[in-house]
């Protein structure tokens, strides 16, 4: 085993212990997602305070929540449409609290500058998963780009324990960009392709009739 999957088999033992006693419990996976919104809400108001390294625990706190509850519906057989629906619904409500935090911070401080740059990033971000889902009530799939959920929470949490949160904010500004216009560029593309090739099918049947 690598280190790094050492760390991984490490940090999954109390995570499948608090699946085991959610499931134990009954708990449903939508009230776990439902939490992880309000502990994200509990970070945003720290990043409001300037309190980053509080932020960062509880946002480690928050995705706990959101780790388990995927488990959990599993575990319980309670995988459903509207579950999955529900969670990505609950995640927007966490990512944008976390902006607003800052954005609220950055006003308090006088930093329009910052106060921009955060509005833009929320944007971004937003922007980046309203893409692809547009995009995939279209076509197939539309998973491109590097800037997911995943990885802005991952760069949250290294803007709050080093308390770099300003220079985060670029990174995941001008990555979300990128990502928006590689899905629309990756839509447009697959989409014009699409519409190119049943043209051509529907020149082919005309000519066979």
């Amino acid at each position: 085993m690598t280190f790094t999957g050492a760390i991984g088999a490490l940090c999954m033992v109390p995570l499948r212990a608090i699946i085991a006693a959610c499931v134990a419990l009954r708990v449903h996976p939508n009230i776990l997602t439902l939490l992880g919104v309000f502990i994200n809400i509990v970070a945003a108001w720290f990043l409001a305070q300037r309190r980053f390294l509080a932020a960062g625990f509880v946002m480690v706190v928050a995705n706990i929540f959101d780790f388990v509850d995927g488990k959990v519906a599993r575990e319980l057989n309670l995988e459903s449409p509207f579950g999955g629906f529900w969670d990505s619904v609950m995640d927007r409500f966490s990512d944008i609290a976390l902006f607003i935090g800052l954005l609220y911070l950055y006003a308090e401080l006088g930093r329009t500058d910052y106060v921009i740059i955060t509005a833009l990033a929320m944007m971004f971000s937003v922007m980046t998963s309203y893409a692809r889902a547009r995009a995939e009530s279209l076509m197939d799939k539309c998973k491109v780009g590097f800037m997911e959920r995943p990885e802005r929470i991952v760069l949250f949490m290294i803007g709050a324990f080093t308390n770099r949160m300003a220079g985060v904010l670029w990174v995941i500004l001008v990555l979300s960009v990128v990502t928006v216009a590689d899905r629309i560029f990756h839509a447009w593309r697959e989409l014009n392709g699409s519409a190119r090739l049943e043209e051509r099918l529907m020149a082919e049947l005309s000519r066979v009739e």
